[in-house]
């Protein structure tokens, strides 16, 4: 009996793409998808658009005084709230 893991087909892989694709894994080394031309061109394409949507929405770092401005913002409604309250 062999200590190797059992290959696995299209569907138990594609079954655990996402959670593949989430842990950060390099897939290209995937056993399955040495052998499977289907599977590779799904990841490539699964690549492909994830790229294309990270090039439409763009991580945008905001300015460094947004977080003063918010804690001023609920300060001051908060204030207000309490004025009500009185």
């Amino acid at each position: 009996m062999s200590g190797s893991p059992h290959p696995i087909d299209c569907a138990e892989f594609q079954e655990k793409l996402p959670e593949l694709i989430a842990s950060g894994e390099a897939l290209a080394h995937h056993p399955h998808l040495k052998n499977c031309a289907l599977c590779s061109a799904l990841l490539a394409d699964l690549e492909t658009i994830a790229e294309a949507a990270r090039q439409l929405f763009p991580t945008v770092e905001p300015p460094d005084e947004l977080w003063g401005q918010i804690e001023s913002a609920i300060l001051e409604e908060e204030k207000a709230a309490d004025s009500k309250l009185s």
